[in-house]
């Protein structure tokens, strides 16, 4: 164990201890008289008397290390050991972490600081796990304490767990704690008066990944806008790895993806977000998707233990998994042995009355399963029991054998029936035949050698059901796998598929589902019902079931059904070709669950609007090539032509560029193995191409030689008529090109590359996740620059920066104001500059952040009548574009457009009276009030208010998007002539008041303060008489004296003096009638002030501000 490092004189200390290894900066030493024959002599006996007679709490373990630093007589002791294993660990951990990192420091004294640091850390650290079972360690309480007072952040902010590690600074280790919360990775370090202290947000990071190099042995390494962080010596490097790869993932998903995740309340809110319930998390998906279960299964426990199989006659060691519904086994060698028991299934559950701990589960088809050595196995049966209701039977006669009959009932007995019955009460419409069986019967009379081979394959899988059972808890062996390779036969094509997707759960689960979501979609109109009935007759065209009424009618029902079902999805290209293929193979229904466990399950994110699934597995794919086809890595210079040509791979599981009667076989492989399958024959295509590829040189020459490839892939063995054959074997008999059979690739797929794991490919997809992410977001950025860009006099780097403030801003919101009701969630099927939008209260945030006014008394209310401005559409949000534009006048506008956007604050629509119910807090706006002015709007009448809303929203009311409208409100952006001064409103006497007292508090602070009072005063007496000599020409009564007085004091007014006649003013002339000013007069009155003219055309450094706004945005925001 590590010990708290403490001074130890060697000088004396040697007569009692002896050197067993040693280096530079460490020494092993043992006891003497430990592990010697003979006790070690005199010394060994008088050391072993001495260790005995002590107190046994103060007994010294027998091997120590000790922590040395050259020409230094005072060591220190920092680990010791109770046996040779547990210390000899200790130093190979010092000698594979710590000894390469102190060769970079120049002084003993460094090197013995930093040593101290790292041990401390680590006992800390060991302490933490033995509190972790109690409800509120006082460890874990102690971090938290450190972590809100190191950084500040709101109580809001979940501290999920914490490790002690290095952080490297350049070349330099600093030793220190590392913060893993809901939204970010913090790092806290103090060392001889050095302080580190480092805030990465999860959703700012782009890759994350373990490294090593020549200094260090194993670090994690954190890419964050563009900037490298590692971190190293950690004590449990890979649970640490994976808690920060979960948190980033999560991060990501709840704040760019989250119309894939609405329903999930862990991501809904994080701060129900542990580390024990990540831990568990990730078990469960592991286990739902290993199994292919329902991603609603969530794994409850985990039992080491034996089954019994049958037709080998032995007990296999493995793991017996639970969860709410199943009851899993997977051998400890994954591809030995896999069962899956739905409760659903089971007849009776008991235990046996032997020493053998065993549990014994009866289910339907007369099949029973033998589990032993299960710990606490009465108490599991008792638990089963409750959760299935299934009745004890009495297994007195029950050797050590249990049988399995080999006359099992049909897979799908129940559920079949079940079904059928559902279907044909609802609907009568749905196909029960799969299309293959209606077009292509098998003709037994006219048998040829290729009906006979597949004769010979169904009579293999036969003996396979008669040894490991049929249906959905049938034995999964290595020699299932061996079968899958060689192809389905025909005939069992729909039913393997449905048991080995999973989808026989999933349809088992929901009787009658899909004839009721056929009946509810039947005549909907949307978008994605269009795009349906468009791609329709372009799905396998050339097979006959696709010629006809029958066919196609089947595809309509359930990608139609399916939109309904998800409309998040709806329908995206390639669903149609992959159905098409389904329905082939399987009744219209199973066909239905298919494409909800291929859409939902196994290629998750695939068929969304941005592909992000197939974008990440494209990914997976590259890393793969570079791993395991270096060659053709250094031959081409752009890895994107693998991702531009296994696109429709991915997207189709081969079956866009594979002939159909190949195109199956995969299939066949990917329903067993997953996408494990689909990467294998991917490498595999471009091994065996290999040659090829590396002469080309370009890469359509690559494209051309692949598609050939492809067109001579063949499958000798498929019994599909000839005129459904695409393959060139049919077509081509003497073409020069060499065939390749699909069996042989398959199988030379699984030899070479069988050897990639299930969690490597998670890990990879989950590394590759956050990257794919951020390179869309970037494009987002890019593009709303590019947009923006053109209308405003900001460079690109200033306005780079202030998207990223804008898009933090509305990030820190999702963070902590979980229930915001104006706020929306990122919707990547927006227009680029619609998919993030700002509400009211982030809007002032970055107002007081970023503009140069405000410094102003009236800030809140400024900010407020700035938003009412931008917000032309009325929905209480506004985009980057709008809030660019208004940031852009303030520090690049003319004297003429600065006035111009304060005289339209002082305006409606923008203008409201503001007063705030708390008269303690001055012009301050509480959050509550600050919304509800942003929602009062100037009236319109009804028929306006509906025109407007239909011309700003082309889609709503039709049910699809009216393209015309889109292009005729794009032509009136376009044709939007710059606004004349003319044409502005103006301006009354209550709003120049507010007007004018804006101006004061604008100047209030500036060098020329003085001289600017007295100037608006000037101009506001100006203005007044003008107006009193307009008036008396038409009304001779009237008269403006009294509030010309009170602004024309002489030297001009102190602001006190002066607001205070503002605030009188407006009683006093309630009375009298209403007078109001142009724009044109304003202005006007305004360019004869020099000192005016000046304060408004004084240039203001943007840069600083936005590098002030981006360090203060974090701080200001727990200050709030």
């Amino acid at each position: 164990m590590w010990l708290k490092p403490e001074e130890v004189l060697l000088k004396n200390a040697l007569k009692l201890w002896l050197m067993e290894r040693s280096n530079d900066y460490f020494v092993l030493q043992r006891r003497r008289g430990y592990g010697e024959e003979g006790g070690g002599g005199l010394t060994g006996l008088l050391v072993g008397t001495l260790d005995s007679v002590l107190d046994s709490t103060a007994k010294v373990a027998p091997f120590r290390i000790l922590h040395q630093t050259p020409d230094s007589q005072v060591y220190l002791s920092i680990a010791c050991g109770a046996n040779r294993e547990e210390i000899t660990k200790h130093w190979d951990w010092l000698e594979q972490n710590i000894m390469k990192t102190l060769s970079v420091f120049d002084s003993n004294e460094d090197i013995t600081n930093f040593v101290q640091g790292k041990i401390r850390g680590l006992i800390a650290e060991e302490g933490k796990h033995s509190f972790a079972k109690e409800d509120d360690p006082e460890k874990f309480r102690e971090a938290l304490l450190k972590f809100e007072k190191c950084f500040g952040l709101p109580e809001q902010e979940k501290l999920v767990t914490y490790y002690s590690c290095s952080y490297w600074k350049g070349r330099i280790p600093c030793q220190g704690w590392l913060y893993l919360s809901t939204n970010f990775l913090s790092f806290y370090s103090f060392l001889l008066g050095s302080e580190i202290k480092l805030i990465i947000s999860w959703d700012a990071v782009s890759k994350l990944e373990k490294s090593s190099n020549v200094i260090l042995t194993e670090s994690i390494h954190v890419c964050s806008q563009g900037e490298n962080h590692y971190f190293s010596m950690f004590l449990h490097i890979n649970e640490t790895y994976l808690l920060m790869e979960q948190l980033a993932n999560y991060a990501i998903k709840r704040l760019f993806d989250k119309e894939t995740f609405a329903n999930d309340p862990i991501l809904d809110d994080p701060l129900q977000i542990t580390k024990r319930g990540l831990e568990n998390r990730a078990h469960s998906e592991q286990f739902s998707a290993f199994f292919r279960l329902p991603k609603e299964e969530t794994l409850k426990e985990v039992h080491e233990c034996f089954l019994w199989v049958p037709f080998s006659h032995f007990n296999t060691h493995g793991k017996m998994c639970i969860s709410e519904n199943y009851i899993c086994f997977a051998s400890q060698d994954g591809n030995l042995c896999c069962v899956i028991i739905p409760l659903r299934e089971v007849l009776a559950i008991d235990k046996t009355s032997d020493s053998s701990k065993s549990v014994i589960i009866s289910i339907k088809g007369k099949t029973a399963f033998r589990f032993s050595e299960v710990k606490d196995f009465e108490q599991l049966v008792a638990k089963i029991r409750l959760r299935c209701g299934a009745a004890s039977t009495q297994y007195d006669d029950i050797s050590t054998e249990v049988p399995i009959s080999s006359d099992s009932t049909d897979p799908c007995d129940n559920t079949e029936v079940q079904s059928l019955t559902c279907q044909k009460e609802c609907s009568k419409t749905v196909n029960t035949e799969a299309l293959m069986t209606v077009f292509h019967p098998q003709n037994l009379e006219t048998l040829n050698s290729k009906m006979l081979k597949e004769k010979m394959k169904e009579q293999s899988w036969n003996i396979l059901f008669a040894e490991c059972g049929r249906g959905v808890s049938m034995f999964r062996t290595k020699k299932t796998r061996d079968l899958v390779v060689r192809g389905i036969p025909e005939s069992l094509r729909g039913e393997l598929w449905m048991l080995f997707s999973g989808a026989v759960n999933d349809m088992a689960a929901n009787p009658g589902y899909y004839a009721e979501v056929v009946e509810q979609s039947l005549g909907t109109c949307n978008l994605a019902t269009e795009e349906i009935e468009r791609d329709l007759r372009r799905s396998l065209p050339e097979h006959p079931a696709f010629q006809s009424d029958t066919g196609i009618s089947a595809l309509r029902r359930v990608l139609t059904a399916y939109a309904y079902r998800n409309p998040k999805i709806g329908y995206c290209q390639a669903m149609n070709i992959l159905t098409s293929v389904l329905l082939l193979y399987a009744k219209e229904e199973e066909a239905f669950w298919l494409l909800v466990a291929v859409c939902e399950r196994m290629l998750p994110d695939y068929f969304n609007r941005r592909i992000i699934g197939a974008l990440v597995d494209q990914a997976v794919f590259e890393e793969l090539i570079r791993d395991h086809l270096p060659q053709l890595t250094e031959h081409m210079t752009d890895m994107t032509f693998f991702s531009s040509v296994s696109l429709s791979w991915f997207l189709t599981l081969f079956i866009s560029v594979l002939p159909i009667e190949s195109a199956v076989n995969v299939v066949d492989c990917f329903f067993y193995d997953g996408i494990k399958a689909i990467l294998q024959l991917g490498l595999a295509i471009l091994d065996y191409n290999l040659d090829k590829l590396l002469t080309c040189k370009d890469d359509a020459e690559a494209v051309t030689a692949l598609n050939r490839f492809f067109d001579n892939v063949t499958n000798k063995d498929s019994p599909l008529p000839s005129s459904v054959q695409q393959g060139s074997n049919v077509s081509d008999e003497k073409s020069s090109h060499i065939r390749v059979d699909i069996t042989d690739l398959i199988r030379e797929s699984n030899e070479k590359y069988g050897n990639i794991r299930y969690e490597d490919i998670h890990s990879m997809r989950c590394r590759n996740r956050l990257y794919v992410i951020q390179t869309l977001e970037e494009t987002t950025k890019q593009n709303v620059l590019r947009v923006v860009s053109q209308d405003v006099k900001l460079s690109l780097h200033e306005l780079d920066e202030l998207y990223i403030i804008f898009k933090k801003e509305l990030f820190f919101s999702y963070y902590w104001c979980l229930s915001c009701p104006v706020l929306k969630y990122h919707d990547p099927s927006l227009p680029y500059l619609e998919q993030y939008q700002i509400d009211c209260q982030q809007f002032r945030v970055l107002h007081h952040l970023l503009s140069p006014w405000a410094h102003s008394a009236n800030k809140d209310s400024l900010a407020l009548w700035t938003f009412r401005l931008l917000d032309e559409n009325s929905d209480c949000l506004i985009n980057f574009k709008e809030f660019s534009s208004a940031i852009d006048i303030m520090y690049n506008g003319s004297f003429t457009e600065k006035l111009k956007l304060l005289f339209k604050l002082h305006i409606p629509p923008a203008y409201t009276e503001v007063k705030s119910k708390d008269p303690s807090k001055g012009d301050e706006l509480s959050k509550e009030e600050l919304l509800y002015f942003s929602q009062l709007h100037v009236s319109k009448p009804t028929n306006v208010k509906e025109a407007e809303l239909l011309k700003n929203s082309p889609e709503k009311g039709k049910g699809k998007v009216d393209i015309q409208a889109y292009l005729s409100q794009w032509q009136d952006e376009l044709s939007k002539k710059e606004e004349n001064i003319k044409d502005l409103p103006r301006m009354n006497q209550s709003q120049f008041i507010q007007f004018s007292k804006t101006l004061y508090n604008l100047f209030h602070g500036d060098p020329e303060e003085e001289s600017l009072y007295q100037a608006i005063a000037v101009v506001t007496s100006l203005l007044l008489r003008m107006e009193e000599v307009g008036r008396k020409l038409h009304s001779p009564t009237a008269s403006a004296k009294e509030f010309s007085g009170t602004v024309c004091a002489s030297g001009g007014p102190s602001e006190g003096k002066t607001e205070s006649h503002l605030k009188k003013a407006p009683s006093s002339l309630s009375e009298e009638p209403q007078w109001s000013f142009a724009f044109e007069q304003i202005l006007a009155s305004l360019l004869n002030e020099p000192a005016l003219v000046r304060f408004f055309e004084k240039p203001i450094d943007v840069k600083v501000k936005l590098e002030n706004a981006k360090t203060s945005q974090l701080s200001c925001r727990t200050k709030m």
